[in-house]
């Protein structure tokens, strides 16, 4: 690459840096030493092709000044669990909001080809989710009970069992980014196509109302959450596709560390979908106001917290570094 394209490449990188080395204000230790990494990063690449160049001076003279700043700060940084998830991780995801709407589109294209073709084909559905769990159903709905299998278990062992194989679900997506991102694609749309055939099971029986409003009291976060942990694969998988001017290697790792982050961010909200599985999704008969209530706010949090906040605050950081 040509010394003009690299520093037209990153130029716009360096002079954040700068922003951020000279503000006055508080600035987020993590967030620097990323930026920090990338710079000696770019620096280690400056002189191995552009020895003796301006570019390589300037690159070493920020890194110079900014190592004692920044490993400083960071020692007498303590930050909380609370604080991770309240600002550093939705200012850290409002950079991969791209991979996020990514993992979005595969799995509403999957649920969209799975509806189709379990509607148009009536093997379909025993296919993708097996004559065992499809007898077992349709066994409930003629009792009157669609939804009876979430009543079958106790309340404690059902909520251990489902959270730990949410967690394992989410865990495959992302580690599948080992593979690359399309591979992350794949699994998503794996479970895209489950979910489609799942809920026209239920409206080809005549009970998808019943149904939905009651398995969308955990499937709303349950769902949503694995969405997420393939945006995470997608990012690792990305890291080694795309390195960019990295070495594949450190860009792998990179985007490895990024991913476990956001797949760090998902276990909580797997702790309470299984909570709402095991004890209160087998209150099929419950008022409808409180069925309601649970799957709103239930999605309300989804979309805020991993859509508008971590923008919100993207924003409202710029307008004090530009301050």
């Amino acid at each position: 690459m040509r010394e003009a394209a690299f520093v037209k490449q990153n130029k716009e990188k360096w002079i954040a840096f700068e922003h951020a080395m000279d503000s006055n204000l508080k600035i987020n230790p993590d967030h620097l030493s990323a930026l920090y990494i990338q710079l000696t990063n770019d620096l280690a690449y400056a002189q191995t092709y552009y020895k003796n160049s301006n570019t390589l001076r300037y690159l070493n003279s920020l890194a110079s000044q900014a190592h004692q700043k920044i490993y400083v700060n960071k020692k007498e940084s303590k930050r909380s669990i609370v604080g991770f998830f309240k600002t550093d991780f939705p200012l850290f995801f409002s950079g991969y909001q791209r991979e996020f709407l990514y993992a979005i589109g595969i799995f509403f294209l999957a649920v969209l080809i799975g509806t189709i073709s379990t509607l148009n084909d009536d093997s379909f559905v025993r296919l993708i989710l097996g004559d065992a769990y499809v007898n077992k159903t349709l066994q409930n709905i003629a009792a009157g009970n669609p939804t009876a299998i979430y009543q079958t278990m106790g309340q404690g062992d059902m909520f251990l069992a489902i959270t730990i194989n949410n967690i394992r679900v989410g865990m495959v997506c992302f580690i599948f980014g080992i593979f690359t991102s399309l591979a992350v694609g794949y699994v998503i749309f794996n479970n895209g196509i489950m979910v489609g055939a799942f809920f026209t099971m239920f409206y080809q029986e005549g009970v998808s109302f019943e149904s939905w409003r009651v398995i969308m009291l955990h499937g709303t976060i349950e769902l949503s959450i694995i969405v997420v942990c393939g945006a995470a694969g997608i990012v690792m998988g990305n890291g080694l596709l795309f390195p960019k001017t990295h070495t594949r290697m450190y860009s792998f790792i990179k985007a490895a560390k990024d991913g476990l982050k956001i797949m760090l961010s998902t276990v909580p909200l797997f702790i309470v979908a299984g909570f709402i599985e095991g004890f209160i999704t087998r209150y099929a008969f419950m008022p409808a106001i409180v069925n309601y209530a649970i799957v709103i706010a239930s999605a309300v949090l989804i979309v805020w917290y991993y859509g508008f906040y971590p923008q919100l605050l993207k924003r409202a950081h710029e307008q004090v570094r530009r301050a």
